[in-house]
């Protein structure tokens, strides 16, 4: 393959190229070579990465070694001239495949391609050592980075905490928590469930019973009041009106259920932030119907209604029945009290 090369520069710029001098060892020019492809090959990632000064390198590399092959060829010859007259050993197989490494007689052959396995299994170790450490440095910044993650939590919680204890120390001393219930009184023990633990559970009930209730805890309280008080109203008025419906009653309401329907629309929109500031997704509470609620409160009116009638047939059976029993008894004092008049 080198042999069929032609070179396009001149023996002599080649070794200035690879800053070697004529004469040299393969050795020599296979070292200038590793090191300044090293230097200049475009995925080395270096700063001298250069594309044209590693094809000239390349192409001067190539013109080295042809020169020096056809200089070991003209060695070979003079040296076959010199022992044609001379007994010839056996060569071996096994002097005649070194991977195609070497030049020259079959001992040269396998001193340069021992020296070629040295080099090789050099480079193998240094690369070995160097993914190593590189794995090594990588996992020292993910443990770093992390401990950097821990601390900055670690400061923070420490900070929240001491400025909770400010804030409860600077309340007591202005004196706001002597106006609670039990004060200087033990805490009562929390034994209902055993899951949860009894500190937490006290700590939840202080703030309850001293109006720290979360916001959605309060909302959804006010959504429950404020739903059965449109319902106990809507029901009071449709009894107001009573029965049957003219057409004044009938406008009346028609206005009810204008202004109910109004309040269930505002009801709705507190439903909707609700919803945005509940933590648990089970905890959501869906819109009221107006049409479905008015339905309702005609059916309890309608219930109401009938019960009113129910109760008011049963006294006027007992009225009949005690004045079937008690009726001689009744007229007897009216007589008497015409007579003593």
């Amino acid at each position: 393959m080198l042999s069929g090369y032609k070179p396009k520069r001149n023996v002599k710029d080649s070794y200035k190229i690879l800053e070697l001098e004529e004469g040299c060892s393969l050795d020599d020019i296979r070292n200038s070579y590793r090191s300044l492809a090293k230097k200049y090959h475009p995925d080395s990632g270096s700063a001298t990465a250069d594309s044209e000064a590693f094809m000239k390198v390349e192409e001067a590399y190539r013109v080295v070694l042809s020169d020096v092959a056809t200089k070991k060829k003209s060695n070979e010859n003079n040296e076959e001239e010199e022992d044609q007259f001379k007994p010839k050993a056996p060569q071996h197989r096994h002097y005649l495949s070194f991977e195609g490494v070497g030049f020259g007689t079959p001992s040269q052959r396998e001193k340069q391609y021992m020296q070629f396995r040295v080099d090789r299994a050099t480079e193998q170790v240094l690369e070995y050592r160097k993914q190593r450490l590189e794995s090594q440095y990588a996992g020292t910044d993910l443990m770093k980075a992390k401990d950097v993650r821990e601390s900055k939590k670690v400061k923070i919680t420490q900070a929240v905490e001491r400025l909770v204890e400010d804030l409860i120390q600077e309340s007591m001393a202005k004196g706001d928590f002597d106006n609670l219930s039990g004060k200087g009184k033990p805490l009562q023990k929390f034994s209902d469930c055993p899951h949860i633990d009894p500190m937490t559970h006290n700590l939840n009930r202080i703030l309850i019973d001293n109006g720290y209730q979360p916001e959605w805890i309060l909302l959804q309280k006010e959504i429950r009041e404020t739903i059965e008080r449109l319902r106990k109203n809507i029901v009071a008025s449709r009894s107001q009106l009573g029965g049957p419906m003219t057409p004044y009653r009938q406008k009346q309401w028609n206005r009810i259920c204008e202004q109910f329907i109004e309040d269930i629309r505002k009801l709705n929109k507190r439903i909707d932030n609700f919803n945005l500031v509940v933590p648990i997704l089970s905890r959501q509470m869906v819109h009221f119907s107006a049409d479905k609620e008015i339905v309702r409160a005609q059916k309890t009116y309608e219930a109401l209604m009938e019960n009113r009638e129910a109760s008011n047939s049963d006294t006027k059976e007992k009225e009949e029945e005690n004045v079937k029993r008690f009726g001689w008894k009744s007229s007897l004092f009216k007589w008497l009290n015409l007579t003593l008049k």
